[in-house]
């Protein structure tokens, strides 16, 4: 008997020798899969369009398309139709489209971009090309395909039962926003820039929200998300109004894989006028998601360009856009 023990005591010894650190648990998304072919798709059929510049039927068609794509997926619609002047005193006619998802919840998180495209390429290589609209298939384009993925993953997501985005979040409220007139701001060629022509679309919107007393708990916005060797820095305006939003969209797109996109180096001249200024501005604290090149340029080779078509789009950088916004909203 003592012989029995002594071995079972031994047994224990060896056992109790062995490595007891806690195996590492890979982290697992309650997220979606968010569909990087189906986003491309949206941004191309936006581009099929033609340029969305103000005042044409390529920008009037492409806005039905984009208010239809959300209500498809069972959004509310809200249409926001006002006046406002470019740098040469000519009237634009705009269109802000809001597609809000559990439209009666209080609590709501806003994500915007904005889909008019800009209507010159004055920042092209070639000098004849600078009064030439552009498709915008990044600069616009991208921000809207993401958005609508997104809105086409709550839906899908209906078809969950338990584990279904709004079973889980019955409170919360998601509203994407899609800005009109954001890229008609001044061209470099313009003899006097009269100021305050960027962003006329959210400028609007912050004085006039599309249903009273609107408000939300943060915002983020996105542009330029689908280039090619795209990198994304912590813009300077976001870090003064919104820095735990920056921290948390920072922190969601590394735990699930996307860090090399997301860079933590310090870019105190990254401060960038965009529509999160105006929604800053409106009380509610908004980032601003906006696509730099990874060779150090401020923004993407193609941003303004005629260049700035659907053959420029990587589907792996709208991949790691909506995925990680589909974490940041799912995590909430």
């Amino acid at each position: 008997m003592r012989k029995l023990l002594f071995v079972i005591a031994a047994a224990l010894m060896v056992f109790g020798c062995t490595d007891n650190k806690p195996t590492e648990t890979k982290y697992v998304s309650p997220a979606p899969a968010f569909n990087e072919d189906s986003a491309f798709q949206y941004v191309a059929d936006q581009c099929a369009f033609g340029p969305r510049v103000m005042n044409s039927a390529a920008h009037d068609s492409c806005g039905d398309y984009i208010a239809s794509k959300f209500a498809s997926y069972g959004a509310m619609i809200y249409d926001q139709y006002a006046d406002s002047k470019l740098y040469d005193g000519t009237v634009v006619k705009m269109r802000n489209i809001i597609a809000a998802f559990n439209p009666d919840a209080e609590d709501r998180i806003l994500i915007s971009g904005h889909w008019d495209s800009r209507p010159w390429a004055d920042h092209d290589a070639d000098e004849a090309n600078h009064h030439t609209p552009i498709d915008g298939a990044n600069d616009g384009g991208s921000c809207v395909g993401v958005m609508i993925e997104m809105a086409r993953q709550l839906k899908l997501s209906e078809q969950k039962g338990d584990s279904a985005f709004f079973k889980l979040h019955p409170n919360l409220g998601i509203d994407f926003i899609c800005w009109d007139a954001e890229d008609c701001g001044t061209p470099s060629f313009a003899e006097e820039d009269p100021g305050n022509t960027w962003c006329l679309g959210s400028q609007y919107w912050a004085g006039v929200r599309h249903k009273v007393g609107y408000t939300a708990r943060y915002g983020v916005n996105l542009d330029m998300v689908g280039a090619h060797n795209t990198v994304f820095y912590k813009e300077v305006i976001s870090m003064m109004y919104a820095p735990s939003i920056v921290d948390k969209v920072w922190a969601a797109a590394h735990r699930i894989g996307y860090g090399k996109y997301f860079d933590y180096t310090d870019k105190p001249d990254h401060q960038i006028t965009d529509d999160h200024l105006q929604v800053n501005q409106g009380g509610i604290p908004c980032i601003d998601l906006i696509g730099s090149d990874k060779e150090g340029m401020a923004f993407p080779t193609t941003w303004h360009t005629i260049n700035d078509n659907i053959n420029n789009i990587d589907k792996n950088t709208l991949k790691a856009v909506g995925q990680t916004m589909l974490e940041v909203i799912w995590t909430e």
